[in-house]
Formats: C-alpha cells, sequence, structure tokens
C-alpha cells in the first residue's frame, strides 16, 4: 500500500519542520509527502524541499483549495492528511496501513488531535467543546463519522471520485465538507489510538474560534436540505448511496 501524505500549509516554516521530521521517523514510510505552499511568504518552501517532500503551489487562498490541490497531485494508493501543526507518533502512518487492510469496506480512518502546548485545564475543555463535539455533533449530522483534516487517511479512488464535487472556496471548513461528499452508507473508521498532537492556537484568539464557527454552519448550508440529517439518516438506514 503507497500512502502519500498532503501537508496544506502558509507561513508555518516552524511547525512545518517538526511535522516532516516526524514524518521522517516513521516506521512505514510514506511514498510521498505533498507540501501544498499556499503563498508563504517564510522559509516553508526551503523547509519542505529540505526534507524531500514535493512542493506544489496553490494561488488560491483557504485551506479548502489547498488541501484539494494536493490531494489531486497525490499519486498513492491513499491520501493521508496532516496539517502542518500536526505531530504524529512513529506508528502514525503503520495504523493507518493496517486499519484499511482489515477493513477493506472502509474508504477512510481518522483519529482526534490531542493539544500539546495547552494546560491541562485548557486541554480538557478544548478536548470536550472542541474534538469531542466535532466528531458527535457533525457524525449526527452526517449519519457517520467525520473526518478531522488534522489526521485521516482516505483511499485515493474516493477522492477521485468526489473531487468535482467538493467545495474549494475559503468560507467552509474542508474537512467537514468533505465527509458530507462520502455517502451515510459508506464506512468511515474512527480509530481512538489514532491520535495526533497539534498546535492549541485556535483558542488563543476568540476571533478564530468565531470564524471556525461560522465556517461550521456555512459547510452545514452549502449543502442543502438533502443533506440535511434527516434525509441523510433516511439513506443509511435503507443503505442508499
Amino acid at each position: 500500500m503507497r500512502i502519500s501524505v498532503v501537508i496544506p500549509v502558509k507561513d508555518d516554516a516552524e511547525e512545518l519542520r517538526e511535522c516532516l521530521a516526524r514524518l521522517r521517523a516513521q516506521t512505514l514510510q510514506p511514498h510521498e509527502i505533498v507540501v501544498v505552499d499556499n503563498g508563504s511568504t517564510d522559509d516553508t518552501v526551503t523547509v519542505a524541499r529540505e526534507a524531500g517532500a514535493r512542493v506544489v503551489a496553490e494561488p488560491v487562498p483557504g485551506i479548502p483549495s489547498a488541501a484539494a490541490r494536493g490531494y489531486d497531485e497525490a499519486t498513492g494508493d491513499v491520501i493521508a492528511r496532516l496539517d502542518a501543526d500536526s505531530r504524529p507518533d512513529a506508528d502514525w502512518l503503520e495504523r493507518v496501513r493496517i486499519t484499511l487492510e482489515q477493513r477493506r469496506e472502509a474508504i477512510a480512518v481518522t483519529g482526534r488531535g490531542r493539544f500539546h502546548d495547552l494546560g491541562p485545564v485548557a486541554s480538557g475543555l478544548a478536548q470536550l467543546f472542541y474534538m469531542r463535539a466535532y466528531f458527535v455533533l457533525c457524525g449526527g449530522g452526517l449519519a457517520r463519522r467525520p473526518v478531522f483534516g488534522s489526521n485521516f487517511a482516505m483511499r485515493t479512488d474516493v477522492w477521485r471520485r468526489v473531487s468535482p464535487e467538493v467545495h474549494r472556496h475559503d468560507d467552509v471548513h474542508d474537512d467537514l465538507d468533505l465527509s458530507f461528499h462520502f455517502s451515510p452508507a459508506e464506512v468511515v473508521v474512527y480509530d481512538p489510538d489514532l491520535v495526533v498532537a497539534i498546535s492549541g492556537r485556535p483558542f488563543r484568539d476568540p476571533r478564530a474560534m468565531l470564524k471556525r464557527v461560522r465556517r461550521a454552519w456555512t459547510t452545514f448550508a452549502v449543502h442543502g436540505w438533502r443533506e440535511t440529517p434527516m434525509f441523510r439518516w433516511r439513506r443509511r438506514l435503507l443503505g442508499r448511496a
């Protein structure tokens, strides 16, 4: 199984350096690492190239366009996704491979993030009201697990199927939007042990958090009434695509 790792990034050279170092230390080496530069003005491109990553430029601003461009460019059998501030454990790719080989019916596997730079209280609150809320609330709305953008992998043929339909503008959450384009009847595995350390930077900026909430509402809104929870649960129960 060849696994391509896609990392969209803008002006985050030092976090990217750490992420790429951890990818080099994986027990299962990636087929390729595709770093999508979204208009960086710092040393992001230099850091990526020095680490042996393939750098792709995406001029349209925003994570949705940058992530989608990376998926388009990936050549592996599986596309794994991290953000620049993701810090995967050494067995991260190995766990992805094992899950997707054992669960042939699964189209994707995902896990949660662990906030490495927040104190115990703040980290606990972030886990409850952000991480767990994302999987529970969005899972209810989607009629199955969503993928978490800082820590997931999907089969490449699945991306090829849904790529013409995904929204590539900056008003949506790219991972939630992608999850909408998977059928409720399809299987996304949630692995509680597939955990990556991530930065808690968004929690230090109330405006950033409000922007994330607004994007979540927008993501649900752009999919219209046929993708409301009632219709998605009906499709899942009937086993329809």
